[in-house]
């Protein structure tokens, strides 16, 4: 951890002198605004200004006041944050995205409207005017420079859009975060809406087409909170015997992939989703022959780290860290030595579907279920409460050069399949899932009518505790169901579904 001065993070001599605490700062913050926060992945969010407004949330309510903001952010952030705003029922709108236990559940019970949005659509959303105005910008940012120029903190997100946006701005500035980020991101203030949109000249993943820096007027700047506060790093946990099968899966794809000419030796620029499961897909890249890897994605993990340290990966573009406790450490004190092979971008650019397409990534995202026609749950249970979010998976789905979704194929310990007949909820479409893995192997989409798709997702893809319920299921719906092309036996497809629930809990669904 960095131990500079105040006066050499804060070197803008008029943002020095608006330099406050958090409570103060939090004062400012009217009940009913709208406030643009910075964070993604519990990376790089505000962690000081909203647990003060947290606590005047909370005593305006012991005293009869409603007291509740709209939240926009990146991503996910922290306890800090939804967390703790969640808790004091301070927020009354959020998007796009969110893991907060506390906020999912208040969600869920309709306590708090949630918009679940794509993540490359927020920034444009919000310059077109839909989502309203934005009052306040609370940004975490690592320095503030002379010219009053804002070097970022371990995310971008959306802090270009909203510290445009913003009438006023609220900057923590953050000695945890390593002074050595300064020179490791690019923010590119080329984007506008149309008729005005040009060609962003991005060819490579290590391209940089913009600045190291934010703009930001320091005129609209209220207030400056000095911070030093961790990111929320949550630890992986080591792969498993289905996350070591799902990668071996995709590693024997890649490699037949590269053997008939579809994919160069060293693949095409690797995105990847959050969790453990794509943890241990990048991890399994560590022992195979693929070199000279590169990665166009949303976050930076602790397999990519890794493959980074190996020389394995050249680069990766990102727009946040989701590190371990032990990589956030590693990567912090030596900063310096990453800086060049790591570059963080806006989302709008990170997740932009023009750019994903020509790059041609290949997108390997997680999901809740698949059913056997290919298409993708992502968000839901039982098809009504929301789990997270769609996140960017929709942007990098849909464009990429190979579409994968992988997840175990059971859950709950077994007392669930993770195919089904007919997704409770879909969020991909069949038309955009080309790769379905499981631990009991991978199916080949691509090319295949629907009866193909089912009867290759039965055959490989499919708990054998299920296999055969699945198979006899899609026997009667292709005998009885009233169309053949997709055959689908609605009233039973669902029910798959009713059979686990039980006043909350999941069971075995019957024989």
């Amino acid at each position: 951890m960095s131990q500079s001065s105040l006066s050499q993070r804060i070197a803008h001599p008029a943002l020095q002198a608006r330099v406050t605490d958090a409570d103060s700062a939090a004062a400012l913050i009217p009940p009913g605004s709208t406030v643009g926060m910075s964070g993604f992945t519990g990376a790089g969010y505000p962690k000081a200004v909203p647990l003060a407004l947290a606590k005047r949330i909370e005593a305006a309510h012991a005293a009869g006041d409603p007291f509740r903001i709209k939240v926009w952010t990146g991503a996910s952030t922290g306890p800090e944050l939804d967390g703790a705003l969640a808790k004091a029922k301070g927020i009354d709108f959020r998007l796009p995205y969110n893991s907060d236990p506390i906020a999912r559940e208040q969600i869920n019970r309709g306590e708090m409207n949630y918009f679940d949005m794509h993540l490359s659509q927020v920034a444009p959303m919000a310059w077109q005017g839909f989502l309203g105005p934005l009052d306040i910008a609370l940004i975490e940012v690592t320095a503030i420079l002379p010219d009053g120029s804002l070097v970022p903190s371990s995310s971008i997100g959306n802090n270009k859009t909203w510290l445009d946006r913003a009438d006023k701005v609220i900057l923590e500035v953050n000695r945890w975060q390593s002074e050595a980020l300064h020179g490791m991101h690019d923010v590119y203030y080329g984007t506008a809406l149309p008729p005005h949109r040009v060609p962003i000249p991005l060819i490579r993943p290590e391209d940089r087409i913009g600045q190291a820096t934010f703009r930001c007027d320091p005129g609209k700047v209220i207030a400056v909170v000095e911070t030093d506060s961790p990111d929320r790093n949550q630890p992986f946990k080591a792969p498993d015997a289905n996350a070591r099968a799902i990668a071996g899966h995709l590693m024997e794809f890649f490699a037949h992939e590269v053997k008939m000419g579809r994919l160069p030796s060293s693949l095409l620029p690797i995105q990847s989703g959050v969790g453990n499961i794509a943890n241990a897909v990048l991890s399994g890249l560590m022992d195979s022959p693929f070199e000279n890897l590169t990665a166009y994605t949303e976050v930076l993990q602790d397999g990519m780290l890794d493959l980074l340290s190996a020389g394995k990966l050249r680069m990766a573009s990102a727009t946040a860290f989701s590190l371990s406790p032990e990589a956030a450490e590693t990567i912090n004190a030596d900063m310096a030595r990453y800086r060049d092979r790591l570059v963080l971008r806006p989302q709008e650019i990170s997740n932009h579907p023009e750019l994903i397409r020509r790059l041609g990534c290949l997108a390997m995202n997680g999901m809740v279920e698949a059913d056997i026609y290919g298409n993708v749950n992502s968000t839901h249970l039982m098809g009504s409460r929301i789990q997270n979010g769609i996140g960017g998976s929709g942007d990098f789905a849909r464009n990429a050069y190979i579409s994968i979704f992988m997840a175990p194929s059971t859950a709950k310990g077994g007392q669930i399949s993770t195919i089904v007949p007919q997704v409770s909820h879909v969020d991909h479409i069949d038309q955009d899932v080309q790769i379905i893995v499981t631990e009991q192997g991978l199916a080949d989409l691509r090319g295949l009518p629907p009866r193909s798709r089912a009867e290759l997702v039965i055959g490989n893809c499919v708990h054998p505790a299920y296999r055969d319920m699945l198979a006899d299921y899609y026997a009667r719906a292709l005998r009885d169901s009233w169309g053949k092309h997709s055959p689908t036996l609605l009233t039973e497809a669902l029910a798959w579904h009713q059979r686990y629930i039980d006043t909350g809990s999941m069971l075995a669904p019957a024989g």
